[in-house]
């Protein structure tokens, strides 16, 4: 099968960590892999945000990045791209007229305003994966909310288009379907991990007696780590360790580390909590063998890959019951869920949790054996390749009752 992903500004090519690069570039880069490991051609279309980029990168075997030229060669936030989706569709319709894919997958929903535009008239599907619904994000942070105007609007479109959403957990198909979608085409899919690198096995990164708590993201507010350093207060004697963000060599002009290292001054733990910054990918099985419990509570998250990678590495995770971590991590087996926005109800729950070892390692055990049963790539893929059967399927059959009512 050729199949073409859109994934408008997130290439598999960067690196998670940066202001617009985070679950979606990892979710691409590894479920192309893993398709082309099960003999598809997978070409991967994203914009090309610097001059020196080529018009396509080999990315793995099977696996092609092709950089599309709209608008400037240079890294333009995503919420400012709109302007430029026009400029992607056209690039993508020629190229598609010539040498048409036999299924597009449309990450996030800028691409697939895209993908339907340049696929429309030429009878090749569309699948739809969201990974952030916009009036989900506006419910939770208001005013805050940098989305365009019209992105709303613009997802109830696709939902309705798109031959095949994918939903990455349970809680985004409800919210699908009030978006309007039709629930028949709507199917659960979630993110993956890669179970060969995220291991139990291997070494850990250096800590010392303390007991340990790892929380792993983007530093904005949304993300709760305000919280977990609030939460702190009421956990005696543990670290805190914080990963991500800018680099560490600029985190001292970070506007959200500032705010973070000063929260912890006001609540008193400042010299029990460390800041990492960004943490190459390479690194992270390491960080988090090193957690004794990986903490995880932003106030909503569309699916969260932190936790599953900790569950992979054989850790205990604390997560907040939003999203896709309701589905990933089981409570009282794989770890233990908390409401969003309550640091006391966390501080009870980590102190609970720290004085149980028992607890840590039965959960660290249960929590591999889960993401082994249900999230090792090669798993997604192959869910993945059959929804695109299945649209290709229902396309033929719509083409053939077309052909059949026209010969009456």
């Amino acid at each position: 099968m050729r199949i073409a992903m859109v994934s408008e500004h997130a290439s598999p090519l960067t690196p998670p960590g940066g202001p617009d690069a985070g679950g979606q570039n990892v979710h691409v880069d590894h479920l192309g892999r893993a398709l082309a490991d099960r003999g598809h051609e997978v070409t991967v279309w994203t914009r090309k945000d610097d001059p020196g980029l080529p018009d396509a990168v080999p990315h793995a075997p099977g696996v092609t990045v092709r950089h599309v030229a709209a608008g400037p060669a240079r890294p333009v936030p995503k919420d400012q791209l709109v302007p430029h989706l026009p400029e992607f569709a056209r690039t993508l319709r020629r190229a598609w007229t010539t040498d048409p894919p036999d299924v597009v997958h449309a990450h996030f929903w800028m691409s697939g305003l895209v993908a339907l535009s340049a696929a429309e008239d030429r009878d090749i599907p569309v699948v739809q994966t969201f990974h952030a619904l916009g009036h989900v994000k506006r419910r939770h942070q208001g005013a805050e909310d940098s989305s365009p105007a019209g992105r709303i609007s613009a997802e109830r479109v696709i939902a309705t288009r798109a031959d095949r959403v994918l939903a990455t957990c349970t809680d985004e198909m409800f919210e699908l379907a009030r978006l309007g979608a039709p629930r028949r085409r709507i199917r659960i899919i979630p993110c993956g991990v890669d179970t060969e690198i995220f291991t139990p096995q291997g070494t850990a990164s250096p800590r010392g007696e303390r007991p340990r708590l790892l929380a792993v993201g983007r530093l904005v507010r949304r993300k709760g780590v305000d919280e977990i350093i609030e939460a702190l207060r009421g956990v005696p004697g543990a670290e805190l360790v914080v990963a991500g963000g800018a680099p560490r060599a600029t985190l001292g002009s970070d506007p959200d580390a500032v705010r973070l290292r000063e929260r912890a001054v006001r609540a008193r733990v400042a010299d029990r909590v460390e800041f990492l910054g960004t943490v190459p990918r390479a690194e992270m099985p390491a960080l988090l063998r090193s957690a004794d419990v990986v903490v995880c509570v932003p106030w909503y998250e569309p699916f969260g890959m932190v936790p599953l990678e900790a569950m992979a590495c054989g850790r205990a995770v604390v997560a907040g019951a939003v999203g896709g971590m309701a589905d990933t991590v089981v409570d009282q087996v794989t770890g233990l869920h908390v409401p969003p926005r309550r640091p006391r109800e966390l501080a009870v729950t980590l102190r609970h949790l720290l004085r149980n070892p028992a607890m840590l390692e039965a959960f660290g055990t249960a929590g591999r054996d889960r993401a082994l049963a249900r999230y090792d790539w090669s798993r997604i893929a192959a869910a993945t390749a059959d929804n695109y059967e299945q649209v290709l399927t229902a396309r033929a059959g719509q083409g053939a009752r077309q052909m059949a009512e026209a010969r009456r």
